[in-house]
């Protein structure tokens, strides 16, 4: 199958052998035959065990990181990111498939639970079934490790996958799923299904067990819209407006790096890096000079040494440079690029903007791009309220010398994940869950959350013995019902209930 890439420049051609399913003209013909191979190969893959899959996913992470520069090649082709950037994608990936894998039994496991006093002679135990079929809906900024977060959390959980990547990146996705048949001996447990929207919208109709889909806000609503039809759960990462705080104790110089590695790596195409920073007035002027220096020193383009590519997405350039204009035309400052960063051929060099009017589209909507927008403010109390004041819930950081204070302020940020004195320090941490509130989304991926995310609790009850109290059934014995009126003042009431309840049955306070 054949897929056309676009690149930094002009469009390329790809060419890889296809565990993937032609979607057809509305997405739906596709759709239904790869759910229902996948509905049989659910069956499959469940009468592995945990151990089973284990083997099959951990030699499936064997052959990507085997023969990962072809990955490396596939994923800069199509997004225009630097090679490193892309191995650094693929080495966070398998490290996520590589911890869920690993601690599925052990999460997803059936266990004995306490069956409290009033049911002692039950024996209760939980444990997790996998949904059946999951549907992954994935995005086009990271094409390997954000679908990979859905994708190895589902499969070691037991399910079988139905992926649909952006149409912008197809290569990157068939070149996983051709791995994957190459380890699994033919079973389609996992499924490259390509497409445009309405493959995407035919998956989540499809009736799968459950949805996962990463993408903006906006678009989260119609795909929930659609899995409401067949009340099919999902689980929605969309995007963010991170930010982050700086007190005036922090390490300036380490703050402004990770201020623009956040807001700039992957051309800010980053759903939780840093789009805003808030700042102690006292040490704002100096950390915006080691920012500013900092983005001087990026290089912009598709060659040799560059820092980031262009914007993967041709339209998001339009809303990068409204945003630019807004923050300006508003009375903000830009004191690293302008307007003049945004270049032909998508690249935007890096932009800081200060000065920003609350209220702004700069910061209150997601820019997406290499855009970050600097303000002071006098108290920390200020910085936590207005970084909790936009709609987004995804990330936020936190540059401080005191690790009490920014434990305090992260907890009052209402955000999914912190980062204290570092930014995206989550990403390599399997057993961490990510995800948002708010506008954000819902739900998680990754770490023990993640799998359960993709599973169903099923709670079991095994009676061992003849119950001290009969009171499952149609006529109960007086005794019992005393005995039950006194346990319930005894186990929930007061002293004085306990007397009462004591005196009904028969008996004393000692």
């Amino acid at each position: 199958m054949s897929s056309t890439v676009q690149t930094g420049n002009a469009p390329r051609r790809s060419s890889f052998p296809a565990p993937a399913v032609d979607a057809g003209t509305d997405g739906s013909t596709g759709v239904a035959f790869a759910v229902a191979r996948a509905t049989d190969a659910a069956r499959w893959w469940q009468d592995q065990g945990f151990r089973g899959r284990k083997r099959l996913l951990q030699a499936w992470k064997q052959a990507m990181a085997d023969d990962a520069d072809e990955l490396v090649a596939v994923t800069t082709a199509e997004t225009g990111k630097p090679d490193d950037d892309a191995l650094l994608e693929i080495l966070l990936a398998l490290g996520h498939l590589d911890w869920a894998s690993k601690h599925a039994e052990k999460v997803l496991r059936r266990r004995g639970v306490s069956p409290g006093l009033v049911a002692l002679n039950q024996k209760a135990t939980l444990g997790y079934e996998p949904y059946g079929v999951v549907g992954v809906i994935g995005p086009w900024n990271y094409p390997v490790y954000t679908p990979m977060g859905s994708i190895s959390f589902a499969l070691a959980a037991g399910n079988a996958v139905v992926f649909k990547p952006s149409d912008l990146t197809p290569g990157t996705a068939l070149w996983i799923g051709n791995k994957w048949a190459q380890v699994s001996g033919g079973h389609p447990v996992f499924q490259v299904l390509t497409g445009g929207p309405d493959t995407g919208a035919a998956l989540a109709r499809s009736g799968c067990g459950k949805i996962a889909f990463t993408g903006s806000t906006e678009t989260a609503k119609k795909v929930m819209a659609a899995c409401a039809e067949t009340l099919t759960p999902m689980v929605a990462e969309c995007g963010g407006k991170d930010a982050m705080l700086v007190t005036a104790d922090a390490d300036l110089a380490a703050a402004a790096s990770a201020a623009v590695f956040g807001g700039m790596a992957n051309a800010g195409q980053t759903c939780a890096g840093v789009e805003r920073v808030y700042v102690d007035r006292a040490v704002y002027a100096p950390f915006l000079s080691l920012m500013v220096q900092e983005g001087r020193k990026l290089v912009t383009g598709t060659g040799e040494g560059a820092d980031y590519g262009p914007m993967t997405l041709p339209d998001q350039v339009n809303v990068v440079a409204a945003h630019i204009d807004a923050a300006l035309e508003a009375g903000g400052r830009a004191v690293l690029g302008g307007r003049g960063s945004v270049r032909d051929g998508r690249l935007i060099d890096a932009v800081v903007l200060t000065d920003v009017p609350e209220n702004n589209a700069a910061v209150r909507r997601e820019t997406f791009g290499p855009v970050v927008v600097v303000n002071p403010v006098d108290t920390m109390d200020e910085a936590v309220d207005r970084a909790n004041g936009t709609g987004y819930g995804l990330g936020a950081s936190i540059f401080s010398g005191s690790r009490t204070t920014a434990r305090k302020l992260a907890a009052r940020l209402r955000v999914g994940v912190v980062t204290v004195n570092s930014v995206l320090g989550f990403g390599a941490i399997g057993s961490l869950p990510f995800g948002g509130v708010k506008d954000s989304g819902f739900g998680r991926t990754h770490g023990a959350d993640g799998l359960r995310e993709f599973s169903t609790p099923k709670a079991m009850t095994e009676q061992r013995f003849a119950p001290p109290l009969d009171l499952l059934r149609m006529h109960r014995s007086e005794r019992d019902m005393k005995v039950a009126r006194a346990a319930l003042r005894f186990l929930h009431g007061t002293r004085r209930g306990l007397f009462q309840g004591q005196q009904e049955a028969g008996g004393t306070v000692r």
